[in-house]
């Protein structure tokens, strides 16, 4: 068995936090075939996430993202590669939104 850990520090608040990790349990279940369960704690959520051959939990708090994952022996040996999508995913999902521009019409001549 392999496990993974992985921790991100933000400064999204739990009210973000949540709407990121909403969203990257979404997409687990939709690409990944996870089956996820989301529990709101008051201080801090938990994200469970579970399939054949994989089981862990996504810790959200108002200042971080800490998942804890447990490969069974098969995905084992894709440690390195799991873990480097997770964290992709992960970062892509924190990284700051940057508005965007407006594109101006063009003002015709008189």
């Amino acid at each position: 068995m392999a496990d993974i850990h992985i921790e991100r520090k933000h400064s999204l608040g739990l009210a973000e936090a949540r709407k990121v990790a909403f969203k990257w349990a979404e997409q687990a279940e939709e690409k990944l075939d996870m089956e996820c369960t989301y529990e709101e704690g008051d201080h801090a959520d938990e994200v469970c996430f579970k399939r054949s051959g994989v089981s862990g939990t996504l810790t959200v708090t108002p200042d971080s993202f800490a998942l804890q994952a447990r490969l069974g022996f098969l995905l084992g040996a894709f440690k390195d590669t799991i873990e480097g999508e997770i964290v992709k995913n992960l970062d892509k999902l924190l990284a700051p939104k940057t508005p965007t521009a407006k594109k101006s019409t063009p003002k015709k001549k008189a």
